[in-house]
């Protein structure tokens, strides 16, 4: 029996194939080759075409059929793993009437600030748990507030996930932990927040049916099934956020537990079965996969937007003609701290752990007679990992304390220089995993869909690759402080 693992992400969809009685992967592949596009109109928006993920998604699943090493009639379940907090709407045919405002776009950031006055701190931070912030709610705010004859169309709004699962299904629902995750759901009655519906104007009938984040979101169309060699009628039976679900094939599901991720964005993300709130709104707590009335478990998410992003415009800029392992090399070349070369990565939209500040990604210290294009690798992944210790002294100040952080071996993670920068700053041990975005994905599936019957079963042969301990970190908080002193003179 397999299942089928589908990660929406910002730069591919990558899709895994797992064999669900062993939990191995079989096979992955992904699309396009190429970075997707990000369509930006104006500075700070961020937007991508849903129909285009689609068509990305069936080639995707067709890349791994054509490895001939699995039946796609075996397919059981598809799981689905999305990126967090972009807004997609359809009208009644289901036809997607606008791109996708996706999850680094900062139009709403006034939007959402004018809701958390309006709507109340209490309420907001005991609530929601969040301020409305650029999420999701404060995304379709903005479309009722400036495209009025699009917002008129809308039928149903809903997060990347659920338009995929409808894609494939015909059918639309979403869950209490998307609805979290666009700051639409009151955790104090667990239901969908009336306040923040009522302070936007928005009727009830825009929010999809409400079922289990692990349960039956519909079954695949005979039409789908046809196109892409599968057999209908199979359930999706699982959709989560990206964050979420990379805690969740990480094995991260009790308080305590936490994970990481270095692509595009950078996460750390704890679980905690506390409903906390940040005062400032710097990490965000949303509810976790396995969260229920009875059990609490929300993830608390600290999120830096400019992450494999930046390593990825310094590779444009200096490293064009060679690739990440070679730049990873040089970079292992330079002492730590780059020679005083530094670099704030802050150039992907509204920073939330800066309070949605946007003060651009910046370089400092340049010696044109001492630095090489092997410091630059080197100081925009420290930046990077500097930015990571930043927004985790902020979850420790939030109580939260982690004694070990779980990441898939991948992206940034795939760097030595990255890694090693990441554990020292921080001082935290880090476990590296092969299991991906899917391949959580694949398992989610298997649970949703009673294919296994716990959660531990589903993870029965997940084992760490490596564990990376801190080896350097008296030296590294002595650079932490130097870069932080350079990000305090800028942030207001």
């Amino acid at each position: 029996m397999l299942l089928l693992g589908i990660d929406v992400g910002t730069s591919s969809i990558k899709v895994s194939v797992v064999d669900a009685a062993t939990q191995q992967c079989i096979v992955s592949a992904q699309y396009p080759d190429e970075e997707a596009a990000i369509i930006s109109l104006q500075s700070g928006w961020a937007e991508q075409s849903p129909d285009v993920w689609w068509q990305y998604v069936k080639q995707a699943i067709q890349n791994a059929n054509n490895s001939n090493k699995y039946n796609p009639k075996d397919i059981a379940a598809i799981g689905i793993a999305y990126q967090m907090h972009g807004l997609v709407v359809v009208n009644k045919q289901q036809q997607v009437i606008r791109n996708s405002i996706i999850w680094c776009d900062s139009r709403a950031v006034e939007v959402g600030n004018e809701a958390y006055e309006a709507i109340g701190a209490g309420i907001c931070n005991t609530c929601l748990l969040n301020s409305p912030g650029n999420f999701t709610a404060s995304k379709l705010g903005w479309v009722k507030k400036n495209e009025p004859q699009v917002y008129g169309q809308v039928d149903k709004m809903m997060l990347p996930g659920d338009f995929i699962a409808m894609k494939l299904t015909g059918e639309i629902t979403t869950s209490s932990s998307a609805l979290s995750e666009g700051v639409l759901w009151d955790f104090s009655k667990d239901e969908l927040s009336q306040q923040v519906m009522n302070y936007f104007g928005f009727n009830n009938e825009l929010i999809p049916v409400i079922q289990p984040l692990f349960s039956t979101h519909g079954t695949v169309q005979q039409s789908v099934a046809d196109e892409l060699g599968l057999k209908a009628g199979i359930p999706v039976s699982y959709k989560a956020g990206d964050q979420p679900n990379n805690a969740l094939s990480l094995n991260v599901l009790q308080p305590g537990e936490v994970a990481a991720t270095a692509g595009t964005s950078g996460v750390i993300y704890a679980v905690t079965n506390t409903l906390l709130a940040d005062k400032y709104s710097r990490v965000n707590t949303f509810a976790h996969v396995n969260h229920t009335t009875d059990e609490k478990r929300l993830g608390v998410l600290l999120c830096i937007n400019g992450t494999g992003i930046a390593n990825k415009w310094i590779k444009m800029v200096a490293g064009e003609n060679i690739g990440y392992s070679e730049m990873n090399k040089q970079a292992a070349q330079v002492a730590p701290g780059s020679d005083s070369l530094m670099m704030l990565p802050f150039g992907n939209g509204a920073e939330r752990m800066l309070q949605n500040q946007q003060i651009g990604a910046r370089i400092s210290n340049i010696d044109f007679n001492r630095h090489t294009k092997a410091h630059l690798y080197r100081a925009a992944q420290e930046g990077i990992a500097f930015a990571f210790r930043y927004g985790l002294d902020i979850m420790r100040e939030n109580g939260l304390e982690p004694s070990v952080i779980r990441a898939g071996k991948a992206n940034m993670f795939l760097s030595e220089v990255f890694t090693k920068a990441f554990v020292n700053v921080t001082n935290v041990p880090v476990e590296l995993y092969s299991n991906d975005g899917s391949v959580g994905a694949a398992l989610g599936a298997g649970i949703g869909a009673n294919i296994y019957t716990t959660y531990c079963e589903a993870f029965l042969n997940l084992k760490p690759l490596q564990r990376v301990e801190p080896d350097n970190a008296a030296q590294y908080n002595q650079l932490y402080m130097q870069w932080k002193e350079w990000l305090m003179q800028l942030v207001k």
